[in-house]
């Protein structure tokens, strides 16, 4: 199960390497692969979706058309004679139904989460029949689907859907799988699925590994490739630290820390199906194919010695501290805080409680600040709830490795290396499994203390 990220397909050459490379693979094996949109393409959707909602209809149209003829180019690029011209077709069909779309969603000023969905889908739909007919070009017979014609089936979840796991099995294991074990390499375009009503449902941003994951999991793959414009799993940011080396070998549990907080911008939920059946997964670059990227198992973890294996930071946050000196021993208190923000759709990325219990501090991204405060600023009245105090521009460090379990002085040599840097920390925690270290710093101390750690631990070395 091979799975190629927007950037590995953004151009015309880009295309014919991933098609010559999978048509190489599937000589010798059976191969399935995902794809993203081309690099970009998602992004100009989402803001057609914007010019829609705002009635815009010429602008929307426009950006709706210069999607259209970006992928004509890459599909005259990608094929050649009869192919060419079956592709270009089924090209222009889908941007006729693409340009229906937008002018409706337009017309009404109105974008709801469902033709949300079914706009962003597009992306993947049309590079997965670019793709497809470039590796048919180069010698493997190949076809595109979408993922409601793979079979993946979910809830009506629109933006962050999940898939229903049993009916998507059967059915992915039928469509895709057949067509795997008869020597044609399917290319689902990723993403994406369909309701129980045949409506197309997105998994939210990153969702192409989600789907890679879901179809290799189905289909019982012997290894998922995540492929994409990075080696694999860093020490680092190499924009942050330039010394930041590639990480061999991790487990699944440091993995799922790593995408949470950032590290290569992984679908939090990627390694959900594989977990159960143990599929190894690597993360590789495209390009630098003789390089076996991250291997992602589900073994012990390697070099406990090391205790950490890499620091990552989530940038444009915002803390919220709720204080009350009636929350000391209130029962609910708690509860009606998390419900509170649970009802307005805001999702809490920390959380710490000091052993007085007159406070309770949380961290959200900064797209979710004003709705948390709105919803917590309603709260006022009830028992427990009396002050909030903001904070903007924060941002979360985290310092992962299953080797800090049970290893002795971590806490102190992380934070003796920020105080060393003269950085603020404004708020810690760790969970019980030790697998993170996470605290809170302002925006600008963000890059210093990401630096500091990274030394401190001799990650680079």
């Amino acid at each position: 199960m091979v799975k190629y990220g927007g950037s590995s397909i953004a151009g015309a050459g880009q295309v014919g390497a991933v098609a010559r490379y999978v048509a190489g693979l599937a000589a010798g094996n059976e191969v399935a692969v995902v794809c993203s949109a081309p690099g970009g393409t998602t992004d100009e959707l989402l803001r057609i979706a914007d010019l829609a909602g705002g009635g815009d209809r010429g602008a929307a149209s426009d950006a709706a058309s210069g999607i259209a003829a970006s992928c004509a180019g890459l599909a005259g690029a990608a094929a050649e004679g009869d192919a060419r011209e079956e592709l270009l077709a089924r090209i222009r069909s889908d941007s006729a139904e693409l340009a229906a779309l937008v002018d409706g969603m337009a017309l009404l000023g109105e974008v709801t989460p469902r033709s949300r969905d079914h706009l962003l889908s597009f992306g993947e739909r049309l590079s997965a029949a670019v793709l497809s007919a470039a590796i048919s070009g180069a010698g493997a017979p190949s076809v595109p689907l979408t993922g409601k014609e793979a079979g993946i089936m979910t809830d009506s979840n629109f933006g962050a859907s999940r898939p229903l796991m049993d009916t998507t099995r059967r059915r992915v294991s039928k469509e895709v799988g057949s067509l795997v074990s008869g020597g044609t390499v399917p290319v689902v375009g990723g993403f994406a699925g369909a309701d129980q009503h045949g409506r197309v449902t997105t998994f939210g941003r990153g969702g192409s590994d989600y789907t890679a994951a879901i179809v290799g999991s189905c289909i019982g793959a012997d290894e998922i490739w995540l492929m994409s414009d990075v080696a694999g799993l860093m020490t680092a940011d190499p924009r942050v630290v330039p010394g930041a080396s590639l990480i061999g070998r991790v487990t699944y549990a440091e993995a799922v820390e790593m995408a949470l907080f950032g590290a290569k911008q992984i679908h939090p939920r990627t390694f959900e199906p594989v977990l159960e059946a143990g599929i190894p997964m690597r993360i590789r670059s495209s390009t630098d194919t003789e390089n076996p990227g991250t291997l992602v198992h589900g073994g012990e973890p390697e070099g406990a010695g090391d205790a950490a294996k890499c620091v990552s930071s989530i940038r444009g946050c915002g803390l919220v501290d709720i204080r009350g000196g009636s929350m000391v021993g209130t029962p609910g208190t708690a509860g009606r805080i998390f419900e509170r923000l649970a009802r307005a759709g805001v999702n809490v990325m920390m959380i710490s409680q000091n052993p007085s219990e007159s406070s309770i501090t949380i961290v959200v991204r900064n797209s979710d600040l004003d709705g948390a405060v709105r919803a917590l600023e309603g709260g006022l009245h009830e028992p427990g709830i009396r002050k909030l105090d903001v904070t903007t521009e924060v941002a979360i460090i985290a310092l992962i490795g299953a080797g800090m379990r049970g290893a002795v002085g971590v806490a102190s040599r992380a934070f003796g290396a920020v105080e060393r840097r003269g950085i603020n920390v404004m708020m810690i925690t760790q969970g019980s499994s030790e697998l993170n270290l996470a605290f809170v710093v302002r925006n600008g101390d963000a890059d210093g203390a990401v630096q500091a750690l990274h030394e401190a631990f001799g990650l680079g070395a």
